[in-house]
C-alpha cells in the first residue's frame, strides 16, 4: 500500500500537469489554428507561431522562417479568395508530450476544399509540430508536414484520435 501511494505521488502531478499542457496548447494554438485557417485570416494565423518559426513542407521539400511563411500564407490566402473556394482544416493526433514549456504534436490533418460547381476534394498529409511556452502562451516553434507521397489516407485520419 505504502509503495502505490509513493508512486501516485510520483506520477499524478506529472499526468496532471501534461493533461493542463494539453488543454492549453489546445485553446491557445489548435482551436484559433483551425479557425483562423478556415477563414484564411493570415494574421491572426500567424500570431500563434513563434517568431523563431521553423517551417517545412517536405512534399515541397521547403524551409521557410516566419517572414517567408507569412508572406506565402497571405499570398494563398488572396488567391484562394479570389477563386471563392471554402476550405475546411480537421485535425487529429497520434502523440502528444510536454514538458515544461516545450510539447510535441504528431497527428494526421485533413483539408477539405470545396469550389463552386465542383465536389468537394479532401487532402490528407501527417504533422510533426514542436510548441514552446512564450510569455506565458503556447507558440508554434517547428511545424513540418507531408502527404507522404499521398499514402496518408481518411482511414489513417480516422485511427487517430480527436482533439481533447
Amino acid at each position: 500500500m505504502k509503495s502505490y501511494f509513493t508512486l501516485s505521488l510520483i506520477f499524478f502531478p506529472v499526468f496532471g500537469f501534461a493533461q493542463d499542457a494539453k488543454q492549453e496548447i489546445n485553446n491557445q494554438v489548435w482551436l484559433p489554428f483551425i479557425k483562423t485557417f478556415n477563414e484564411r485570416d493570415s494574421k491572426a494565423f500567424m500570431e500563434l507561431h513563434s517568431k523563431d518559426l521553423v517551417r517545412s513542407s517536405r512534399d515541397s521539400k521547403t524551409v521557410l522562417n516566419w517572414t517567408d511563411y507569412a508572406q506565402q500564407m497571405e499570398k494563398g490566402d488572396r488567391r484562394e479568395n479570389e477563386q471563392k473556394s471554402k476550405r475546411e482544416l480537421e485535425l487529429r493526433f497520434t502523440e502528444r508530450i510536454a514538458q515544461n514549456d516545450l510539447a510535441i504534436d504528431v497527428g494526421i490533418y485533413k483539408t477539405t476544399y470545396t469550389t463552386e460547381n465542383k465536389p468537394p476534394r479532401s487532402f490528407y498529409g501527417r504533422f510533426h509540430v514542436a510548441l514552446r511556452k512564450e510569455n506565458g502562451v503556447w507558440k508554434i516553434l517547428v511545424d513540418t508536414d507531408s502527404s507522404e507521397g499521398n499514402t496518408i489516407t481518411e482511414q489513417d485520419f480516422l485511427a487517430a484520435q480527436p482533439m481533447q
